[in-house]
């Protein structure tokens, strides 16, 4: 592909001049050049991944490791970064709102989390503080709290929870972050492997008692893009983001079907920028030519990069 290559020690090195310009010749121009073209004022990434740095760590061996949830596929980390210089780099990408996406394997760890995110959120301005769930007896208590404490954006990820999301004891949470109005970005697709729990069929009857709640469907449902399509279609605040959708990685493994590319056009008010940062085989860029060549227009490229993340996040 054109632009999947190794990312450079210049790439790497990532820093921002002292005029506060972005070097010539990085991946950073390129992306800058991509929004700017589109006369936007920067980007909106509702699928970014900050965490304690031993889970990160955890989480890199994993990939590493080729675990089983990874599809058997081989996984480079692109970005393999310290915090500090992963947040720069976003801010050099001209990405205005971050997510800082974490979440449990087990019970027990999602409070400790949330309360990590707290701190995270406190010290990075730009990221739209994150908490996480999961089916545990306090899970209503910890979720209020966190919502209480500010948590713009949840995260939930069936397939590493190997939980499922319909589950009683998350239904009060369901509700309460409904009636907030907090949206929950939310991995519930098959892919890259999929879970007992995982597939359109929990989530909607999840949706069914919870018709109001946002949920932000991670990697367009990857592969049961059509199925999540009619979920987002039957459900006004259900909503869907490009995370890995629509890449040459993806497109291999879980091709979208261009008989969808209608449907996909007529949702780009629902339709939100989502990149995995850093823990994607390939350049952020990729990800934004990869839609860019879908050909649906710079309008669609418009809503999908900025404005449908700061209208539904206030930014």
């Amino acid at each position: 592909m054109s632009d999947h290559h190794t990312v450079s020690a210049d790439d790497a090195a990532g820093a921002v001049e002292p005029s506060g310009r972005v070097p010539t010749g990085t991946e950073a121009e390129e992306i800058r050049e991509f929004w700017g073209r589109l006369g936007l004022p920067g980007l909106i990434d509702v699928h970014t991944h900050f965490m304690p740095e031993r889970v990160l760590r955890k989480v890199w061996e994993y990939f590493d490791g080729v675990g089983p949830l990874t599809g058997g596929l081989e996984w480079p980390i692109t970005y393999r970064e310290e915090e500090a210089e992963g947040t720069a780099r976003l801010r050099q990408f001209g990405v205005r709102a971050f997510t800082a996406m974490l979440y449990p394997h087990k019970p027990g760890m999602a409070r400790w989390l949330n309360g990590w995110a707290v701190d995270f959120a406190r010290r990075t301005p730009d990221c739209l503080h994150t908490a996480t769930l999961y089916p545990e007896p306090d899970a209503e208590a910890y979720v209020r709290e966190a919502v209480t404490a500010g948590a713009r954006v949840f995260k939930a990820h069936v397939q590493v929870g190997a939980y499922d999301p319909a589950d009683e004891l998350l239904d009060p949470v369901w509700g309460l972050l409904a009636e907030a109005g907090v949206p929950v970005v939310i991995h519930c697709g098959s892919g890259p492997a999929p879970g007992k729990h995982t597939g359109p069929g929990p989530i909607t009857r999840v949706l069914a008692r919870h018709p109001r709640l946002r949920l932000i469907v991670a990697h367009m449902g990857m592969p049961e893009y059509e199925e999540f399509l009619d979920l987002a279609e039957r459900y006004g605040e259900v909503r869907l983001d490009t995370t890995m959708a629509f890449t040459d990685f993806s497109e291999a493994l879980a091709p979208f079907p261009r008989r969808a590319l209608p449907r996909l056009a007529a949702l780009g008010d629902r339709v939100l920028l989502g990149s995995d940062f850093p823990n994607i085989p390939y350049p952020y860029l990729h990800q934004l030519r990869a839609l860019e060549r879908l050909g649906l227009g710079e309008e669609w490229l418009r809503a999908v990069c900025h404005d449908n993340g700061a209208e539904l996040f206030g930014r």
